[in-house]
């Protein structure tokens, strides 16, 4: 597989993410957008790692680094996302700002 095709399909997760946050007017469509849009990035910097320094595992731990921290991420909105849901019953981004209150 080439740095090319490698960077094409980062580029089209990357795309398809911004369209998925942009778009959708549910909290968990738009986590799920940003999840794909720092996994295009991160299959992009991968590739670039693996082609430039072949051999060096740098770029894998910290492609393994940055999914641990979108998995708090994830936990965190969606925790976010239970508590907007139970205290007004509504699944959408302008209820996010309810939790001031």
């Amino acid at each position: 597989m080439t740095l090319t095709a490698i960077l094409i399909v980062a580029a089209a997760l990357f795309g398809i993410g911004l369209f998925g946050a942009l778009s959708q007017k549910s909290f968990v469509m738009l986590m799920m957008g940003l999840e794909m849009m720092l996994n295009g990035t991160l299959l992009a910097a991968v590739g670039f790692w693996a082609f430039t320094l072949e051999g060096a595992p740098k770029g894998q731990l910290l492609a393994i680094l940055v999914m641990a921290v979108m998995a708090v991420e994830l936990a965190i909105g969606f925790a976010l996302v239970v508590a907007v849901y139970r205290k007004r019953e509504a699944d959408v981004i302008e209820g996010i700002g309810t939790m001031k209150q």
